[in-house]
């Protein structure tokens, strides 16, 4: 379908022609037009969907409305209101607002999240400003000190509301959306709506529409995916040491468990000669723009990342995700591996099992109702005979909870705080043979 099909206004549509986008995704298609008519709307869309323009383009279209109306004024605070969990996805989605909007007469967007000094926020909200995007925690830094003005806002966006429940964020949510006025509008976009995510709706939306574009059980159509069983670290090291020299490898996201094992691997791999670094909530704004920058120049051939660092990291280039650390849920999974194969383009997740992570590779499987297929290289096959439980469940199954018995994270904190980053952030690798 068209973008010209949709109700868009001419100024958006030049932009998504400039930004060379013709066809609207499925999500863009089913949500983008109940949005442009005002209605609250639940939507269930996979990552790497196109979800972002499908919620900034109708915030484009009330801020041009406001724009276009000879008797329309400035009015304090920010008409539209984006929250997300992280200061990555946060960044992302100002940046890909400001380039829809890149027509719309003088708009302003401006970003509050954590790990960034205070003043440049503070002049932000002091000016006019049309879109505000957010974390929670900062976001109500900024309400405690009456900085942030929600009273005229229209439009309410919560991005990830899952993701956002999971980090603890559920009392500033509400708090949040009770200084925005009764009247306006939300949209809440989630991987799932049962349990407190769809209890959340239920108290902050007025009888929703539902869009359910993908759920988790979809296949990835362009990624293959692979299981490695590791006899213990060692062979897990020597695995992924083989994968990384591979000459397929464009640029690789390779996941760990923890801040710490992010930095003690990212050093390992720098050691080796790797154009690499470590990207965590431990680190500091500048450093993690720094590493981001890096990433999508391709000064970086390899990441090492935590789960919520990575979040909304959109570089087509990423070519490999490698799970060295298995995530905390099974839901995780999912979105690692939808780091890769966008744009069209394929792609390749590969896990590394050592046998204590079999229940948890099992409640993967379960919880996209696909097997990952087992794989082995040559000279680097494993001694000990896979574990036998796993392979014993029937699939599918009933999705599990995800839970990694005994896990430990060392992830930021809804209060804001983590721990110390250690470790290098950069170092480039000599040029490597074509």
């Amino acid at each position: 379908m068209s973008f010209q099909t949709l109700n868009l206004d001419a100024r958006l549509l030049r932009a998504l022609a400039d930004a060379g986008y013709a066809e609207a995704t499925p999500v863009q298609q089913q949500a983008i037009t109940p949005a442009l008519a005002g209605g609250d709307l639940m939507v269930s869309a996979k990552t790497g969907s196109g979800k972002t323009a499908s919620f900034a383009l109708p915030a484009l279209s009330r801020i041009l409305a406001a724009r276009d109306d000879p008797n329309g004024k400035r009015v304090a605070g920010p008409r539209v209101l984006v929250l997300t969990p992280t200061r990555e996805l946060a960044m992302q989605v100002a940046r890909a607002t400001s380039d829809y909007g890149r027509h719309v007469p003088g708009l302003k967007v401006a970003t509050v999240v954590g790990g960034v000094p205070y003043g440049a926020q503070l002049k932000a909200l002091r000016g006019p400003l049309d879109i505000l995007i957010a974390t929670p925690g900062r976001l109500i830094d900024h309400m405690g000190t009456r900085a942030a003005v929600l009273s005229n806002v229209q439009l309410l966006v919560l991005d990830e509301a899952d993701r956002m429940l999971d980090m603890g964020f559920i009392e500033d949510i509400h708090r949040i959306a009770a200084a925005t006025p009764a009247a306006r509008q939300t949209l809440m976009y989630s991987a799932t709506f049962g349990g407190p995510v769809g209890r959340l709706a239920e108290e902050l939306m007025r009888n929703p529409g539902r869009v359910d574009v993908a759920s988790h059980t979809d296949a990835h159509a362009d990624i293959e995916q692979r299981l490695h069983w590791a006899d213990d670290q060692s062979h897990k090291n020597a695995l992924l040491d083989h994968i990384l020299t591979e000459r397929s490898v464009e640029q690789a996201l390779v996941f760990t468990s923890t801040q710490r094992d992010a930095d003690w691997l990212a050093d390992r791999l720098a050691d080796m000669g790797h154009a690499v670094a470590s990207l965590h909530g431990g680190l500091p704004q500048g450093r993690r723009n720094r590493v981001l920058q890096g990433l999508r120049t391709r000064e970086l051939r390899v990441l090492v990342a935590t789960d919520v660092a990575a979040r909304g990291i959109d570089v087509p280039t990423i070519s490999h995700v490698i799970n060295y650390g298995l995530p905390m849920k099974a839901e995780d999974y999912v979105h690692r591996i939808g780091r890769t194969g966008r744009a069209g383009r394929a792609g390749l997740a590969v896990t590394l099992a050592e046998r204590r992570d079999a229940g948890m590779i099992q409640r993967i499987q379960r919880f996209t109702t696909q097997r990952m297929p087992v794989a082995t290289i040559v000279g680097l096959e494993p001694k000990r005979e896979e574990p036998k439980p796993m392979l014993a469940r029937s699939m599918p199954g009933k999705p599990g909870t995800g839970a990694r018995p005994g896990g430990k994270s060392f992830g930021p904190r809804a209060d804001g705080r983590s721990f110390k980053p250690a470790g290098k952030t950069f170092s480039k690798a000599p040029p490597r043979a074509r």
